[in-house]
């Protein structure tokens, strides 16, 4: 573990981020440039203490999960990402694992979704970038730890499962049938293989959809929403695969004039401030 150049390549990537860059909003005027270490350590979820110590080269030995969710916070590239777990003194994730990095060229085209809610995810449906409006639609993904940052375990287990939802059965199948196929291209990613054993043990619904081992392939373009504040949402839903990288990119939309397209011009106007 290199201590002082990992500490001197954090501070260089965290100095040269925006809090927009992240999906944070900007807040008041800044008197220095970059994330704050603050916002590091909630996008990363950890103690802003352990951001310091590293920052000034008297850290811990971060685990690879942490030097995973330090380099999906600071927007790091490929070549940045390997370079960051060696300084930690890790092995990089190698063939065969889900790849959670995230391109600065996909970075760059959420970052043009400015008036709609759009979230990155990995295979095993892992949150890996969202943008302002998601925030604001789904909740602010920040102040979740980074293992709570799954679609999966939010929508079976957390506060994005709606019963009263009519297309809950078909959502669940749809998402339990995406987890099936990937744990076939990845058979051997421990990630994957504890989100799945954490649901099963966790929600009784997902057990028994998992040990039916359907494929369903009835995903719908129409997902509805329930926001706490403007109450159900039923959103366009397009999916972008990034194929390079086997992610895919979520955004929601509405027809011109309908109510939900005024929901979401609230949405964009207020931001986290007032709804969320």
């Amino acid at each position: 573990m290199d201590r002082t150049e990992l500490a001197a390549a954090l501070r260089t990537w965290r100095e040269r981020l925006d809090p927009v860059d992240v999906g944070l909003p900007a807040g008041v005027r800044r008197r220095v440039r970059g994330l704050r270490r603050e916002e590091v350590a909630q996008l990363a979820g950890v103690s802003v203490d352990y951001v310091t110590r590293l920052e000034q080269g008297r850290g811990p030995h971060p685990s690879e999960s942490v030097v995973a969710a330090l380099a999906r916070a600071l927007r790091v590239s490929d070549a940045e990402r390997e370079h960051l777990y060696r300084l930690a003194g890790a092995v990089p994730p190698g063939p065969g694992r889900i790849r959670s990095a995230v391109r600065p060229s996909v970075a760059r085209l959420m970052d043009r979704f400015t008036d709609l809610p759009a979230f990155l995810m990995d295979a095993k449906l892992d949150v890996l970038l969202w943008n302002p409006m998601a925030a604001a639609l789904l909740g602010d993904l920040s102040a979740l730890p980074p293992a709570e940052r799954n679609a999966a375990r939010q929508s079976f287990t957390g506060p994005w499962r709606w019963e009263e939802d009519p297309d809950r059965e078909r959502l669940d199948r749809a998402m339990v049938s995406d987890l099936r196929r990937t744990a076939a291209r990845y058979p051997d990613d421990p990630g994957l293989r504890r989100l799945v054993a954490d649901l099963r043990a966790a929600s009784p619904v997902f057990a028994r959809l998992w040990d039916l081992r359907e494929l369903d392939e009835r995903h719908g373009d129409t997902k509805t929403i329930r926001h706490r504040e403007l109450g159900p949402l039923s959103l366009d839903c397009n999916s972008l695969l990034v194929h390079a990288d086997d992610q895919i990119l979520l955004v929601y939309s509405a027809a011109p004039g309908t109510p939900e397209a005024q929901a979401l011009d609230l949405l964009r106007v207020l931001g986290l401030q007032n709804v969320g």
